[in-house]
């Protein structure tokens, strides 16, 4: 048996999320067969983008070899000795919108992102020019991922709160839902 019960995790992570006013989509589980690697995937959004237009995705990877470590880590420890091993779990939030024709200044929008994300969440903020033909004008896409690391000591312990996470979640979500419609035409 697992020492975390991480697809326990996730069912709470989803449950935590619809208290803090978000709608769950859709949820995928992979498994590596030859590595036993795992990812669960969450699509989830603000109850205000219900009809779009933007799309956050939640995902979490599980490396076998680090949840092996963990257990290692437990057995070596005292019976009433508290873990601590310095080991994680990436999960990543990533919020996008479809391409831009009035795309915003990166620089600005990370900076007011930074206010918004402060030390909790780090938001990265990240945008692709295509185009589908030599004639066209190029299409920007907007990315915004926030990577964190979720300690294997907290989960097992129960002790990580994602409060806080989910509520600036919320509070970049409803930045962009705000400015969309200056960046998105048709909206």
């Amino acid at each position: 048996m697992a020492v975390i019960d991480v697809p326990g995790f996730v069912a709470d992570l989803k449950d935590h999320a619809m208290q803090h006013q978000f709608h769950i989509h859709d949820e995928r589980h992979f498994i590596e067969t030859y590595s036993m690697r795992q990812a669960w995937e969450v699509d989830l959004h603000p109850e205000r983008a219900c009809g779009g237009p933007l799309d956050l995705h939640l995902s979490i990877d599980l490396d076998p070899r680090t949840t092996l470590a963990f257990e290692d880590h437990l057995i070596s420890l005292p019976e009433d000795a508290e873990p601590v091993s310095g080991l994680s779990l990436p999960l990543v939030f990533t919020w996008a919108l479809p391409p831009l024709l009035n795309a915003p200044d990166l620089l600005v929008l990370a900076t007011e992102l930074a206010g918004i994300g402060g030390a909790e969440l780090p938001l990265r903020v990240s945008a692709i020019d295509s185009t589908a033909e030599v004639t066209d004008a190029a299409e920007r896409s907007l990315s915004i991922t926030a990577p964190l690391e979720l300690s294997l000591d907290e989960l097992f312990m129960n002790q990580e709160s994602m409060c806080e996470v989910f509520d600036r979640c919320h509070a970049v979500s409803e930045f962009l839902l705000d400015y969309a419609p200056t960046w998105i035409d048709d909206y």
